[in-house]
């Protein structure tokens, strides 16, 4: 979650003022924030949101964000070019993620900022008392630490034609380790998260640029991250509209994101098995659009994570925000098939990844070849002896029918409900349908092990199925 707009009128409004945060507005909780989105998060079930960005991180001095809000300086906004009057600080991030139920993820500033400044910011954050900072921390109101797990050095600081305080990759391993040790010398059991790839120009720079970092902070961090977002993965423009360029051929770039670096870990472990491995933080990522393609987009990123469970283990999606869908006209927010899809995942995927065979048809597109047109997941949850399969049917125009199996020890049992999220491919989404948004439910028979189940094109399904 980053303040993102290019307002420079006071008051400041962008994706964090006057949508998530506005005291002013009837919605508002006790400290500032919008009881719509603290509640729609919670019915998500989100675990944990990283800030404070984000490009705006590499311009953010954390210390303009705490103390008497009154007193607290405006700055000019360097990465969207609006204004920030810091109200929100680490004080009011805390107290947000407390609201949610959610971990916070703390990025430094390792673009335009220096390592003292984050080793006094977990000081302030995660030191009892007894320093100058904890104490601070005590004083504005908060006595006991908060002890904040997750911390990430910089961000996106490859992205060079962009990012404030570029560095090449030699020159970041050399702030990012010892940001790192300072870091771990105020709080030993914090978990660390090393800058990986973001700028993936045509030249396969960011291959490079993630074996340098993973060789470096294997044995260091904890974690390893990448950004990525569904358009970008198109690689001629003219077809960015081409609806299996977009399901397909952004799908395939979204995995091999996630495969490249997984491959790249594993001959770090090879070569040295005495030192920790890093997993995988997809910190950035997401598909935008109302639409029902943005929907499908979106449920294929959640599915490889699944897909890699083994090596993904922690994502954030951008923006928190935009899981509710605002209408701007009537000044309402209103849950969005996008949220639906969000839901099916977060509260029923908890459980252990399966490793799923699919076979179907197949289609090529732009570089990738034999894309199966159905992306299929399956999670199983041990509290509810439950399997949950996601079903992404990627065909344009036709239903896909094919048989379930579980090739395991455990049997199908009972009936197999179904949740399913449908749509003309030209709907926008808009508030006054809002009440046909819910997935559509309904039961279908198991016979001899087996589920049989036609998959609505262009559709989003998942499966509940009990096993014994």
């Amino acid at each position: 979650m980053e303040p993102i707009g290019r307002s420079t009128e006071i008051p400041v409004r962008n994706s964090l003022y006057g949508t998530l945060y506005d005291p002013s507005s009837p919605l508002a909780n006790e400290d500032g924030f919008k009881t719509n989105y603290l509640e729609a998060m919670q019915e998500l079930r989100i675990t944990n949101m990283r800030w404070p960005g984000g490009n705006y991180v590499s311009g953010y001095n954390w210390k303009d964000g705490i103390g008497p809000k009154e007193q607290r300086p405006m700055r000019k906004d360097l990465a969207w070019g609006g204004y920030d009057p810091n109200f929100v600080g680490t004080d009011e991030w805390v107290k947000l993620n407390k609201a949610i139920g959610s971990e916070n993820v703390i990025c430094i500033n390792l673009g335009l900022g220096d390592i003292n400044d984050a080793r006094y910011w977990i000081e302030y954050t995660n030191v009892k008392s007894g320093t100058y900072f904890s104490d601070l921390r005590v004083k504005y109101g908060n006595p006991e630490p908060y002890n904040v797990k997750y911390w990430c050095l910089g961000n996106e600081v490859d992205g060079s034609p962009w990012i404030l305080g570029y560095k090449n990759a030699e020159d970041y391993c050399k702030i990012g380790l010892e940001a790192a040790k300072a870091l771990k010398a105020v709080d030993s059991s914090i978990k660390l998260v090393a800058g990986g790839s973001s700028y993936y120009e045509s030249t396969g720079i960011w291959i490079d640029w993630n074996r340098k970092i993973i060789t470096a902070f294997s044995g260091v961090a904890d974690y390893l991250s990448i950004h990525r977002y569904w358009h970008e993965g198109i690689s001629d423009e003219n077809r960015r509209n081409d609806y299996y360029s977009y399901m397909g051929e952004s799908a395939m770039d979204f995995e091999e994101k996630i495969t490249t670096p997984l491959a790249q870990v594993n001959v770090i472990k090879a070569l040295y098995p005495q030192k920790k491995p890093l997993y995988l933080s997809v910190d950035e990522w997401s598909a935008s659009g109302g639409n029902i393609r943005s929907v499908l987009a979106n449920a294929m990123c959640l599915n490889s994570f699944i897909r890699h469970a083994d090596f993904v283990k922690m994502a954030n999606f951008t923006m928190m925000t935009s899981l509710l869908a605002n209408d701007f006209v009537k000044g309402t927010t209103y849950q969005s098939p996008l949220f639906y899809a969000f839901k099916l995942f977060t509260t029923n995927c908890r459980g252990k990844s399966l490793d799923t065979y699919v076979q179907c048809d197949t289609f090529s597109v732009g570089r990738f070849s034999n894309i199966p047109y159905l992306d299929v997941t399956s999670v199983y949850s041990e509290e509810g002896k439950t399997i949950y399969i996601n079903v992404v049917n990627r065909h344009k125009d036709k239903a896909i029918t094919t048989e379930i199996t579980n090739s395991g020890a455990a049997q199908f049992t009972g009936k197999a409900h179904i949740s399913s999220i449908e749509g003309s491919l030209d709907e926008v989404y808009s508030s006054d349908k809002q009440s046909e948004y819910a997935p559509k439910e309904k039961e279908t028979d198991i016979k001899n092990n087996k589920i049989t189940y036609s998959f609505p094109p262009h559709s989003l399904t998942q499966i509940e199925v009990k096993v014994k």
